[in-house]
């Protein structure tokens, strides 16, 4: 009993540690004061939603919200159509040349995607005139090979009898990719859509390069100018940055909330008698 309060224990103080920086990140935002100690973050005075106020007295959060999830949206949507694809020619079909490949996409998550962002503009912007539009923003990311990677070592944990059973059936390659693989891949896709979710809201160097129109620019993008520019003149700069990084860290923390009861493993074997 002991050692299981003892785990327990440590368990919520482990928690607490982990909660404490954003615990700190919305109550800077909400003090009236600025208070950059320790002991701001138990404040005595009241609370105030003027910092929230003076953002959107800045900045369109409504549009750039929009914008985020038009950019963040598209990226989604390429990264699990093409992971899934991807992901699942590596796992279950047999080509030559598969091996290498596959070395080729893991050698391709270590290079940073800063190293690559000058060729790639040039490309997008000057040879595809793909500057100032969504598209032009969401074309680099919208093949991730992590994504791919999640997917190929899930399809390949699913056992062979079940692929095996559909062929003989006379199932395509594509139908059983919807009808068998996909119905079992819901920790794979909520597992890539989180991690891929990320990257693309919280990205302000990429979009800002593509396009400087302020009507087209995603949230990350509007508070980084925010925060450059104009935080800084703020009657509390301290709270008005914070208040910028909590609009920001909302929806992926409650995105996160919402679907982390589904990140748990689904039973493989359950199509398989015996």
């Amino acid at each position: 009993m002991a050692t299981t309060w003892l785990r327990r224990g440590a368990l919520f103080l482990g928690a607490l540690l982990f909660l404490f920086p954003f615990y700190y990140m919305v109550i800077g935002s909400l003090q009236k004061d600025p208070d950059t100690s320790l002991a701001g973050a138990f404040p005595t005075g009241g609370f105030t939603f003027a910092n929230y106020s003076a953002i959107d007295a800045r900045i369109d959060l409504l549009g750039s919200l929009v914008n985020s999830g038009i950019f963040t949206g598209g990226v989604l949507l390429g990264t699990v159509v093409f992971g899934v694809l991807a992901g699942y020619a590596l796992a279950r079909l047999h080509f030559r040349g598969q091996g290498t490949l596959f070395a080729v996409m893991l050698l391709v998550q270590i290079v940073p995607f800063q190293l690559l962002i000058i060729p790639i503009y040039v490309m997008i912007v000057r040879y595809y005139g793909l500057a100032d539009s969504y598209l032009g923003m969401i074309v680099p990311f919208a093949i991730n090979s992590t994504a791919v990677f999640i997917f190929r070592q899930f399809f390949l944990q699913l056992p062979e009898e079940l692929f095996s059973a559909a062929r003989l059936d006379g199932a395509s390659e594509l139908r059983i990719l919807w009808s068998v693989a996909l119905p079992l891949a819901k920790p794979a896709l909520l597992t890539a859509a989180l991690l891929t979710f990320i990257g693309p809201w919280n990205e302000f160097l990429w979009p800002f390069l593509v396009t400087k129109d302020a009507d087209m620019q995603p949230l990350a993008v509007s508070l980084a100018n925010y925060m450059n520019t104009m935080a800084a003149r703020a009657a509390n700069p301290f709270g008005a940055i914070l208040a910028g990084a909590v609009v920001l860290a909302a929806p992926a923390v409650a995105l996160f909330v919402a679907f982390q009861r589904h990140f748990t493993a689904s039973d493989l074997g359950s199509g398989v008698k015996g």
